[in-house]
């Protein structure tokens, strides 16, 4: 055999042996990243059915009589299945009345909220102004102030000016803006491209008409967001109803969350376990269709925020 021939074998077996290598350096990055695949799958599914099980228990003991919730050991469902826990939750009390309540209150205060947070988060954003910069340094550090600390002295304003057991402090805080959503709103806006500003200015728009006719639009993951987010807040509010509004204005959140459903003829006043969970399993409705339908721009509104 010649040298060259010797020399052409030699390179042939170096070449099927650095191929050899690179298919086996593939197949393990492969068996890697299935196995991390794996493993974050189990952990999504794990923590998927922790957070499942109440939600599943509320569903189920809505559907039980009081006789197989109180039952020992526990079962999972009764025989027959109470669907007229549901009719009871709606016509023990009245529920559509408490339900208009919330919905009247989330639905002003979030859209208030949302039209002034993209107003303030627009200025931000495209508006130059002496101090910009530490004024938006204000609102940042706003978002690490919580709520329960402002909520005694906001209820003594409202108290002193009249105020309370009305509507007008969610008017007035949704006029206020939010300063998460004035953060969401301001790094969303940042990223338009700055031509479509500069087309509209050159046709003699003005901040005002730039921001409604061409921000808005092409915000609508960013609005989509805020909404819900908002919506929800109000929605599942507790505490701000308890404080300010009395019986007949108050939320579906307060009234399921005082013994309002209880059996007539027991004069103890006993609290029905199932009929209030049947109506709790009606109030979580509405949020999780919103989110349902809106779960795209949800998604895109959140992870597109401060991306140029």
């Amino acid at each position: 055999m010649t040298s060259k021939a010797v020399t052409a074998t030699q390179q042939a077996t170096s070449v099927q042996a650095g191929q050899s290598a690179q298919s086996d350096l593939a197949r393990r990055d492969k068996n890697k990243k299935r196995v991390r695949s794996s493993i974050s799958y189990i952990v999504l599914y794990t923590v998927t059915i922790i957070i499942s099980v109440p939600v599943i228990w509320m569903v189920l003991t809505s559907l039980k009589s009081e006789s197989a919730y109180s039952a020992y050991p526990p079962v999972l469902t009764s025989n027959p299945v109470r669907w007229d826990n549901y009719i009871h939750a709606f016509s023990w009390i009245p529920f559509l009345h408490y339900v208009w309540n919330s919905t009247f209150l989330a639905t002003v205060s979030s859209v208030l909220t949302v039209l002034t947070s993209a107003m303030v988060g627009f200025a931000f954003a495209r508006l130059e102004a002496p101090g910009k910069r530490q004024l938006f340094g204000i609102v940042i550090a706003l978002l690490m102030v919580p709520g329960i600390v402002t909520i005694i002295p906001q209820f003594v304003v409202f108290a002193k000016i009249g105020l309370t057991n009305t509507y007008w402090p969610w008017i007035l805080w949704g006029l206020s803006a939010a300063p998460f959503f004035i953060f969401l709103f301001r790094q969303f806006f940042t990223g338009i491209p700055k031509e479509l500003e500069d087309a509209a200015e050159v046709d003699g728009a003005g901040p005002f008409r730039i921001f409604w006719q061409i921000f808005l639009p092409n915000a609508q993951a960013a609005l989509a967001t805020a909404f819900i987010l908002n919506f929800v807040g109000v929605w599942g509010d507790w505490l701000a109803p308890v404080i300010y509004l009395d019986d007949a204005k108050t939320t579906l959140a307060v009234k399921l969350a005082v013994p309002t459903y209880v059996n007539p003829g027991d004069p103890s006043g006993q609290l029905l376990v199932t009929i209030t969970l049947a109506a709790a399993v009606i109030y979580t409705i509405p949020p999780v269709i919103m989110f349902f339908i809106a779960q795209k721009n949800i998604m895109e509104g959140v992870v597109t925020t401060g991306l140029k």
